[in-house]
């Protein structure tokens, strides 16, 4: 029987079909992609740099594996409602591994895959030693990609070219274009370095297209209204929740050596809030046949822990 619910990817189709920008926080983990549904945005993106940070405590150079991305990812896409692009890497090897990695990402749940076309292993788009692969094989990593999304795999593709840094803004905007010319979904041009860059990027690519807005990164940081009025439709935060995670924990840490108080924290019965107490609570007394007096927010369970019936049968 089909779900009540439109699939990750169906609603990611809706959201690119409406009108305006779209912010994309990137979460690392299920706390903060719950952190960015409920603080009220339509999309997010499982960041590799983040999930690299949290789970291993090492650099995005190609370290994580698939098998850990996707441990990650189905742990991300069960926690929240909003879909989730998940980072691809390169597709970790060949053409038919690509195609797998598709495979695997629209399984775990994934709304979208992003395909990048660095050698492997890859590294983080602003930092030095970046290679990418030559434009056949970039290209054939593509078409595995939507071969594998058209042949069932309920999924977007989001195609990204690192080769601005390696080769220059004509052959990246040549593989932008290439890749929108074979299906891609999305399109992203890694690491533009001013806004007219930005803006011939958006204006020939006949896709939707991605802007990567890192704090102190190659790209200028462009507020949304202008990210808009160039011509992007997705504008992404990579690392911003998890800097400032790292920024609020070390200020604790030193608080603690030096025998403080902690400052900037939540209230206890906040942080049992976010992680979801009231809502497990509000559930088990259901089930106990109690009546659900509010949470301590005032608003309702989240529906991943009060539906109990998805498969759309009837009570």
């Amino acid at each position: 029987m089909s779900s009540r619910f439109p699939s990750p990817a169906t609603r990611l189709r809706a959201l690119l079909s409406e009108p305006g920008l779209i912010l994309m926080p990137c979460c690392y983990d299920a706390l903060t992609a719950r952190l960015i549904e409920q603080a009220g945005f339509a999309l997010s993106f499982m960041s590799g740099f983040g999930v690299s940070a949290s789970r291993l405590g090492l650099p995005d150079t190609g370290l994580i594996s698939y098998g850990e991305m996707l441990d990650q990812g189905r742990s991300i896409c069960s926690a929240v409602r909003i879909p989730v692009i998940g980072d691809g890497d390169t597709g970790y090897g060949n053409a038919l591994n690509v195609k797998r990695t598709v495979e695997g990402y629209a399984h775990a749940g994934f709304a979208g895959v992003m395909i990048e076309d660095q050698v492997s292993p890859k590294r983080c788009g602003h930092t030095l030693g970046k290679e990418v692969v030559p434009r056949r094989e970039a290209l054939s990593r593509l078409r595995a990609a939507v071969d594998a999304r058209d042949e069932g795999a309920d999924v977007l593709i989001v195609a990204r070219t690192d080769a601005r840094a390696t080769h220059g803004f004509q052959e990246a905007l040549y593989r932008a274009e290439a890749f929108a010319d074979f299906g891609a979904d999305i399109v992203f041009l890694e690491a533009p370095v001013d806004r007219e860059e930005m803006r011939e990027f958006c204006r020939r690519v006949a896709r939707p297209t991605l802007a990567n807005m890192l704090e102190g990164g190659r790209t200028p940081w462009v507020p949304p209204s202008e990210l808009e009025a160039l011509g992007y439709k997705v504008a992404a935060y990579p690392v911003t929740l998890l800097s400032a995670a790292v920024a609020a924990m070390r200020r604790t840490l030193e608080e603690i050596q030096q025998g403080v108080p902690a400052s900037g924290l939540l209230s206890f019965s906040d942080l049992r809030e976010v992680v979801g107490f009231d809502a497990y609570d509000a559930v088990a007394r259901r089930y106990r046949g109690e009546s659900d007096p509010p949470s301590s927010s005032g608003r309702p369970p989240p529906e991943h822990l009060t539906r109990t019936n998805e498969g759309g049968a009837s009570d």
